[in-house]
């Protein structure tokens, strides 16, 4: 299967075993794929953007930053495939493709974003990411610990 950019994935369970973060969004109950995450393929690592539909949950935290900071970039509330959903930039954490149980599918289809919105997306990702170089805490989990576990993983294969 080849992981690209813009689509969305689902985690086996192994992930969360292995990385052992409580920080991490898990997946919601043991054997159940979700929730769903686009990714972004950066070289070997892929970094793994929850979707949600606790769109209420999202749009009151969106309208607390938006009120203390001017802007919300942690949070996008976007349509996926003619629903509302929350595209939780702030909980992105790096993974491997070994980690991937399954490509999302839309009537049979391998499901990716509207290209405005993957763009969006990347380029959130990409402020965040500077943010975060630079000593800033935007995301909720360390993503440096874990993407130096997976980088450890692909070189002692």
């Amino acid at each position: 299967m080849e992981i690209k950019t813009g689509y969305l994935y689902h985690i086996k369970d192994e992930y969360f075993d292995v990385v052992n973060d409580d920080s991490l969004m898990q997946n919601h109950e043991r054997g159940k794929k979700r929730p769903t995450y686009f990714t972004i393929r950066d070289k070997n690592i892929l970094w793994f953007v929850p979707i949600s539909s606790k769109i209420d949950k999202y749009q009151k935290i969106i309208d607390k930053k938006i009120e203390k900071y001017g802007f919300c970039n942690t949070i996008l509330i976007e349509k996926i495939f003619n629903e509302d959903s929350a595209i939780l930039l702030q909980n992105t954490f790096p993974t491997l493709e070994k980690y991937i149980d399954h490509v999302h599918t839309v009537d049979g289809k391998p499901a990716r974003v509207p290209e405005k919105l993957e763009e969006l997306i990347l380029k959130d990702f990409i402020e965040l990411m500077k943010l975060h170089n630079r000593g800033i805490k935007v995301f909720f989990t360390d993503i440096d610990k874990i993407k130096d576990k997976m980088l450890k993983e692909l070189n002692n294969k």
